[in-house]
């Protein structure tokens, strides 16, 4: 006799039988998201126009021929090195207007001045008189090398793409010129930023010393932080009384000439850089440093040669004033404080906001909740009681991961509170109260001698 069997949605079956639903039970499966990831244009000669690319690690020590055009020690990648130093993860965007570098037979896959110590050499094939060796050089390493009987049968590498329609012919080395970087302009920034919405990350570097773009990234940062709600942190140059928890502003420079501290040297030849080329290093420290960890008296292990020497009485206006600082300690360059350019103090938003270490607790709590919710629960869990309960245990779980990596203490899962809105069906309100731990940076101590 046939029984009835399977799942069931509702309770409404006809035939007598076993109906059986397998679910697991609920628990928190949210997790802390991994910080290291950093969003800076660059000044580059080689590589992707007109979009925002990612880069690891791995692709600047291993391929950064192929994706920058330099290999991995060349001054033209110092500023990426800085970065690397402590970020996993970059966005970044070509700045300028290049134009491609070109010859009769190709042109430079990417625009930038780069393209023109690309060379083409063609030459008879010693095995086979009918065909041609065809070999793309940059300077004078050998980066392609193909064998074919006519122009049509060349294929594109990663430097050069092949022009139509012309004949092969025997050539010592015909260089690609024209290549060109372009001029940097405002347009330049605004496009990087408005592609950079899509993208997820901790730290944005604004390497400029220009006034105007500075304000851009201020202002682009401040819409972000309190009207999207997209939290992360602009780094940037000696960006004046911004005042504001979102905006770290470094106040050293980089010196050209004359500076002892974290001199490079390659070879017998100093590494100079723009004043502002510091914002490299710092964006990709911010970015990876830990959510219960802070930058304060961290040395500074880059290539640039730092100004540093400042009296106490500078330092101490410096941190009243909202600067980072580089100070020296036994001949080293160290980050002074690790404070944002937030002064102005108030009952409701005390000193605790100045500091980064707390502006990544709160940061992280917020990105985290927001694609937990996103995730797991927008359009996908009821608005009630159970659905409300579920949405609690993932974010106290959040939290509790938090208490275990001692970046907050005193939690209790009594400070979470979400509650349904009385007039809205589809919302739900979280409140909660967060104690952030800080890394110790002053020690007072009394001793009494007897």
């Amino acid at each position: 006799m046939a029984l009835g069997g399977g799942t069931f949605q509702t309770m409404n079956k006809t035939l007598p039988g076993t109906y059986i639903n397998f679910v697991s039970a609920a628990r928190a499966s949210s997790a802390l998201s991994d910080r290291g990831i950093a969003a800076v244009p660059l000044a580059l000669d080689w590589g992707p126009d007109g979009e925002v690319f990612e880069v690891i690690p791995e692709d600047l020590i291993q391929n950064s021929r192929k994706v920058f055009g330099h290999d991995y020690g060349d001054d033209a990648l110092l500023p990426l090195r800085e970065i690397f130093c402590n970020a996993r993860v970059l966005y970044t965007y070509k700045l300028g207007n290049a134009t491609k570098a070109a010859n009769e037979f190709a042109t430079a896959k990417y625009g930038g001045t780069r393209g023109n110590d690309i060379r083409i050499v063609i030459a008879k094939n010693v095995d086979d008189p009918e065909k041609w060796d065809v070999t793309t050089l940059l300077d004078t390493a050998k980066i392609d090398t193909q064998t074919v009987s006519a122009a049509g049968d060349l294929q594109p590498n990663d430097f050069v793409d092949w022009k139509q329609g012309f004949e092969l012919a025997a050539t010592a080395g015909t260089p690609l010129t024209g290549g060109e970087n372009g001029e940097i302009t405002g347009e330049n920034y605004q496009d990087f930023l408005n592609r950079i919405d899509a993208y997820s990350f901790h730290c944005l570097g604004c390497p400029t010393d220009d006034e105007s773009t500075k304000e851009l990234f201020v202002a682009y940062t401040k819409r972000m932080r309190d009207e999207v709600g997209k939290k992360f942190q602009l780094v940037g140059h000696k960006l004046g009384t911004v005042d504001f928890e979102g905006c770290i502003s470094v106040e050293n420079d980089v010196a050209n000439e004359g500076a002892l501290v974290g001199q490079a040297v390659v070879g017998d030849v100093k590494v100079g850089g723009d004043a502002y080329a510091l914002v490299y290093w710092l964006t990709g420290a911010e970015a990876a440093c830990a959510v219960n960890a802070s930058c304060t008296n961290k040395v500074y292990d880059g290539e640039y040669a730092i100004q540093a020497s400042y009296t106490q009485r500078e330092l101490e206006d410096g941190i009243k004033a909202g600067k980072l600082m580089f100070h020296l300690v036994d001949g080293e360059p160290r980050i002074l404080e690790d404070i944002n350019t937030f002064t102005s103090f108030t009952a409701s938003k005390n000193s605790d906001f100045s500091l980064n270490q707390v502006i990544r607790v709160l940061d992280q709590i917020a990105n985290d909740v927001a694609v937990t919710f996103a995730n797991m629960f927008l359009g996908k869990v009821q608005n009630d009681q159970s659905g409300r309960v579920s949405l609690w245990n993932e974010i106290v779980n959040l939290h509790d991961q938090l208490l275990q990596l001692r970046a907050i203490e005193d939690f209790n899962s009594k400070d979470i509170v979400v509650d349904a809105v009385e007039n809205d069906k589809r919302a739900v309100v979280e409140t909660e109260s967060v104690k952030p731990v800080c890394a110790m940076e002053k020690l007072y101590m009394t001793v009494t001698v007897e």
